[in-house]
């Protein structure tokens, strides 16, 4: 299993080195101004499999290198031909590159034949099941639980601020906030969800000169309680009944 964990940390610092450390925002524009004329889309790919050969040190995963070089190319070209290149095109491309190590690893390793028994084991035991429903949990109906029941003060309050706070905000700070309590909690890490209170009061709270800016902290603060105080529970819950 080490040789095995080696392996794929070789191929994934093979693509971070490709696409991140060795492609300057120049060259990234460039392959967006010329896409297929671009020189560089060609070195990006020949990167991208060239140095997962030189990391793996086994010549005999040339193969492998072609692999992982020519389907490097093809998600860049794919990437080049949207219309945007926004956050979520970001993800999906890096999703696909991780696919692509994932499969190459898979086939260095001959570990192709343990996929459904593994998938077999994680879907009968009770600590992987407790916790992918935790976060499944925190992260969807314990944000639309709290919406509902402080939507009312949410529009008490929504006229006087809806243009002092970026759009959906609070939502994905519940969310980062609840994923962080629950990790707290899972590895015995209680104090840390002390310090994650006390930084969002100081970065939420801070400004209070506005008129109404009582309201406003007040709603955040009862929204607040109710994502730990759920977050909270589950965590206990899964430790109570899963660990």
């Amino acid at each position: 299993m080490h040789q095995e964990i080696i392996i794929l940390l070789q191929l994934l610092l093979a693509h971070v080195l490709t696409d991140f450390v060795l492609q300057p925002t120049r060259f990234i524009k460039h392959k967006q101004g010329l896409v297929l004329r671009s020189w560089f889309l060609y070195v990006h790919a020949f990167l991208a499999g060239f140095l997962s050969l030189l990391f793996l040190q086994d010549p005999e995963l040339w193969h492998i290198a072609v692999f992982i070089g020519v389907t490097h190319f093809f998600i860049d070209y794919w990437k080049l031909k949207q219309k945007k290149d926004n956050f979520k095109i970001f993800l999906f491309d890096q999703f696909l590159h991780l696919v692509v190590i994932f499969l190459a690893w898979l086939y260095i390793v001959n570990g192709f034949v343990e996929i459904f028994p593994t998938l077999q084991n994680l879907l009968t035991n009770t600590y992987f099941l407790a916790v992918l429903i935790g976060y499944l949990l925190i992260i969807f109906p314990a944000g639309f639980l709290i919406g509902k029941a402080t939507q009312r003060w949410q529009e008490e309050i929504e006229v006087a601020h809806k243009n002092n706070s970026l759009e959906a905000a609070g939502r994905y700070i519940g969310i980062f906030e609840r994923i962080l309590v629950l990790t707290f909690i899972l590895t015995d890490n209680f104090s840390a969800i002390g310090f994650l209170i006390a930084a969002k009061s100081i970065l939420r709270f801070s400004d209070k000169s506005e008129t109404g800016a009582r309201k406003q902290t007040e709603y955040v603060l009862i929204g607040t309680l109710m994502s730990f105080a759920i977050t909270i529970l589950i965590g206990l819950l899964i430790r109570q009944f899963a660990l």
